[in-house]
């Protein structure tokens, strides 16, 4: 039936998740003794961020994706909010084994949830189980078929007539012999071969072994705990008898290494059959900084196709058992030692790629490359290689090590959001700030910064981080026309430039003697970001006007030219009838040295790491065009030049970011009647978030005075990032104020 050419085509269709734990610690690597971080809402029923049993056991929970590359975007992302929420000085713990626990079991302390019926649960839980079994931790693995292949795999057969049945039949199949064979999963990825100080009442493992965690001195239920996989009715009878029994607390209680998923009782597989499986037995990676692989999901998906294609045994219960002996035995099998079942498992993986050559199924050329490797040498497999690094030293050591690794990593870039950093940076931030808050995130379009923010049952669309339904296309529509917006503003007794406005080159050029001998300014009518614009504060030749009229009908089919009004350019940001932050925004500069060019000036500057491309970090490279060079002309440089030790060189008159200028927060100094004036331009217009440019000459000066200020700019979806991360001066977080805008029902919680 795989091999059916209709069923082919949909073999890697899946969609994925996963349930990730870690310990907090501090830099030390102890127990963290601090709560679960303050600034990550909706503590007890956050969609990505949870505790697990302890008050430090954090539990990291994706999204469903139908893509491995987006399963890891998210892992990554929710990771860096995690660690970003976290005090400054705490880090994940990388193994499934906790650190040291304290000497005292009493001494660790249970998840403060506000829910009851929770704490109790994991009370209960202590009391049967002992609380230092409940610190370890792993990855637990989601999985579903693709429906297409389901569907495709029904009607390429003729036995089974209902979907429903023929796909939980399916997970069941998948599922026992998983459970089978899981210990080819414990050999190869099993990372848990020595436990920490106090994990243990008594010194039971003398050496160390594959996996504690896989083994019967693992989290396990007791023997008397027995639950059938052979039918969806006896895994549900069975599960319901283990709670009349007292067995079990509640079904949630059951540990076996996969659970069957379908609602959010077990008694609902009844009706809605299995939708997807959970596979519970996957040891934290050390070695990978979200503690698991893109190439170990790769297996994963693969091998739980060969588990669908590879027959099974007649008796499915003694099936099953005779896989948690064979389990048994490999995760006590010394790190380094080959296992028992090296000839089954060689033959496992022949199947296996036997399997992705018959199906043409597109694996890694290393997949199989490195399983046969970890086969041959048992040094190489995720135990092996943990244990022989804490030869060196300990295995806390070890653990320390990378947990600071990957604490640094995190914290190298705190502007950016791993897994999304291709997206522009103010969209990652709303997301950072959306995760952290609990509210779901989902890319309807990465390319066009897009997104869909959930909150329960409440749905708003953003684009580029502020555009969003709370402004009406009209509004978006006049910001866009700089004609428009100006003569509005007019209207209205504020302040703009006077300027004409040119649909060719032919009527400016024209028009040269108009402007040549007073300041004016050349900009495109509907860009934004400062691009193509050129400003003249003392006149200009007929062939820079003409260069200038070029660079702005590049850019649009429409130019202004306006008159320059002399003062200090003042960005203004406005949500909801309110100045959040101010900002000061100086034009790409480079300070001289005496000793080096303007061109090495400008490469020495570029090198700070706040500065990129693209707007994807806070500060943007500078760069030496055609405007920056038309403006050092006027200034009588040239790229080569070398200025005076001290010396201010300005590349560009326009002050915008994304030309390369510096940013710096102003909010504080500015006066209320300056602000006032932006508010209620703002809206004049009709908005309720907007970036609005005013030029002063002198903040002293009454805004009511004439000519104290001119407006020259409103801008539909001014970055924030900049006021976020400031080149000087106070960060403003207004990705968050327009969060809490969206949904005020975070701001009543």
């Amino acid at each position: 039936m795989l091999a059916n050419d209709r069923v082919k085509t949909y073999l890697l269709q899946a969609r994925y998740g996963i349930e990730k734990e870690s310990h907090r610690v501090d830099l030390a690597g102890n127990l963290a003794k601090t709560d679960h971080p303050k600034s990550i809402t909706l503590k007890d029923d956050h969609p990505y961020i949870q505790r697990d049993f302890a008050e430090t056991q954090m539990e990291l929970i994706t999204p469903v994706t139908e893509t491995i590359e987006d399963l890891f975007h998210y892992l990554a992302a929710i990771h860096d909010v995690a660690y970003r929420s976290m005090e400054d000085n705490e880090m994940l713990w990388p193994l499934s084994m906790p650190p040291q626990l304290p000497e005292k079991e009493e001494d660790i302390v249970i998840a403060k949830l506000e829910n009851v019926e929770n704490v109790r649960y994991r009370q209960s839980l202590a009391d049967s189980y002992g609380r230092r079994k409940q610190m370890v931790s792993g990855i637990h693995f989601n999985f579903e078929f693709g429906e297409e292949l389901i569907e495709a795999l029904l009607s390429s057969q003729s036995e089974q007539k209902n979907y429903q049945q023929f796909k939980t039949e399916i997970y069941l199949k998948v599922a026992r012999n998983y459970l089978h064979y899981r210990w080819f999963v414990t050999y190869f990825y099993g990372a848990s071969p020595r436990s920490e100080k106090n994990f243990f009442r008594e010194d039971f493992l003398h050496e160390a072994v594959r996996s504690i965690r896989n083994s019967t001195f693992g989290y396990t239920n007791s023997d008397d705990v027995e639950v059938s996989y052979s039918s969806i009715q006896n895994y549900i009878s069975d599960l319901s008898l283990m709670v009349k029994r007292g067995l079990l607390s509640e079904e949630k209680e059951f540990y076996g290494a996969v659970r069957l998923r379908g609602g959010h009782q077990v008694a609902d597989l009844e009706d809605h059959g299995v939708q997807y499986i959970e596979m519970r037995n996957i040891d934290l990676n050390p070695f990978e900084t979200y503690g698991i692989s893109f190439e170990q999901v790769e297996f994963l998906h693969l091998f739980l196709l060969y588990l669908l294609w590879k027959d099974e045994g007649y008796d499915s219960d003694e099936w099953v058992k005779t896989g948690d002996y064979y389990n048994g035995i490999v995760a006590l099998e010394h790190p380094l030692a080959h296992t028992q079942f090296e000839i089954e498992a060689q033959q496992i993986i022949d199947e296996m790629e036997h399997l992705a050559d018959t199906l043409d199924l597109p694996v890694s050329d290393t997949l199989f490359v490195h399983l046969r490797e970890m086969l041959l040498d048992p040094s190489k497999t995720l135990a092996g290689r943990l244990y022989k690094e804490s030869e060196k030293s300990s295995q806390a050591e070890v653990a320390r090590s990378i947990a600071k690794e990957n604490h640094e990593k995190s914290w190298a870039k705190p502007y950016q959001l791993a897994g999304f950093t291709d997206m522009e940076l103010s969209t990652q931030i709303v997301m950072f700030d959306a995760i952290q808050q609990g509210i779901q995130v989902e890319i309807l379009d990465r390319q066009d910064q897009f997104l869909k923010l959930k909150l329960k049952e409440h749905i708003e669309y953003v684009k580029n981080g502020n555009m969003t339904s709370r402004d009406n296309y009209v509004s978006t529509l006049i910001m866009e026309n700089k004609t428009v917006t100006k003569k509005i503003l007019h209207q209205h007794g504020f302040h703009v430039p006077k300027g004409e406005e040119f649909q060719s080159i032919e009527p400016a050029l024209r028009s040269f003697n108009l402007f040549s001998s007073k300041p004016f300014v050349v900009k495109p009518k509907t860009t934004n970001y400062g691009i193509g614009i050129s400003i003249f504060k003392e006149g200009a030749d007929y062939e820079d006007y003409k260069k200038a009229l070029t660079l702005a009908f590049k850019e649009d089919s429409s130019v202004l030219i306006e008159e320059f009004i002399n003062g200090t350019e003042y960005r203004f940001f406005v949500l909801n009838d309110k100045v959040l932050a101010v900002l000061l925004r100086v034009p790409a500069n480079i300070k001289g040295d005496g000793k080096h060019s303007i061109q090495a000036l400008v490469d020495q500057k570029n090198r700070d790491p706040l500065r990129g491309r693209d707007h994807r970090t806070p500060l943007e490279i500078i760069e030496l065009g055609e405007l920056e060079n038309l403006m050092l002309k006027t200034q009588g440089y040239e790229i080569d030049s070398v200025p005076a030790e001290g010396e201010i060189i300005y590349l560009r008159e326009n002050s915008n970011i994304s030309t390369g200028g510096d940013s710096i927060d102003v909010t504080d100094q500015i006066p209320d009647d300056y602000k006032k004036i932006a508010v209620d331009a703002v809206a004049t217009l009709g908005v309720k978030i907007c970036g609005i440019d005013l030029i002063i000459e002198h903040t002293e000066v009454p805004a009511t005075d004439k000519n104290a200020y001119g407006i020259i700019e409103a801008n539909f979806n001014p970055s924030m990032y900049m006021h976020v991360y400031p080149y000087k001066g106070q960060s403003r977080r207004l990705t968050k104020h327009v969060i809490d805008y969206l949904f005020p029902e975070l701001l009543q919680s």
